[in-house]
């Protein structure tokens, strides 16, 4: 990615604790998370977005709903099978985050935004598009090989497609 935005000089691409990560004195105009604060807990993840912003500078935050129950009521019924089976994370995600409390941590001007999308997978896409959730990396065996195996054959009995309709929420909200 740093290759891609090499011809900007103010763009910076940090990989580290959000948390304990030592911006200096940097102060920046956008703090961006692509469904990746709600990992964070709100005091760090407000608190810190607000110290790293500008004056008027803005904390853009984004979810993805995706709903494949609508388009496909049977096949989701059979992959509901196979998480009741086989999903057991060692740790449950239980961190939820209120986008609105940004309010509480000195932030103004909250606003939401919905987009609706749709998305096609193939079962092979899907498992790897699975592969990118933190509560599915972390499955163990004898889970995880089940796991896999039952989503990948439910999606192949079902002409090997899933499809999503999404709903894309952008939380926007700005340091005074």
């Amino acid at each position: 990615k740093r290759n891609k935005f090499k011809d900007y000089n103010n763009f910076h691409i940090v990989n580290g604790d959000f948390g304990l990560y030592d911006y200096g004195d940097k102060k920046f105009d956008l703090v961006y998370s692509a469904a990746t604060i709600q990992w964070i807990p709100e005091p760090i993840a407000f608190s810190k977005s607000f110290e790293l912003l500008k004056s008027g500078g803005y904390l853009a935050m984004m979810t993805l709903h995706g709903d494949y129950k609508t388009p496909n009521e049977t096949l989701y019924t059979e992959l509901q099978e196979v998480y009741s089976t086989y999903f057991k994370p060692e740790t449950q995600y239980t961190q939820r985050l209120i986008y609105r409390n940004a309010l509480n941590y000195g932030f103004v001007d909250f606003q939401e935004y919905k987009f609706q999308s749709e998305r096609t997978y193939n079962a092979e896409s899907y498992i790897e598009y699975l592969g990118t959730h933190c509560d599915h990396i972390v499955l163990q065996e004898p889970y995880r090989t089940n796991f896999y195996n039952g989503i990948r054959a439910a999606i192949l009995k079902h002409h090997d497609k899933i499809n999503f309709c999404d709903t894309i929420t952008l939380y926007l909200t700005k340091k005074p």
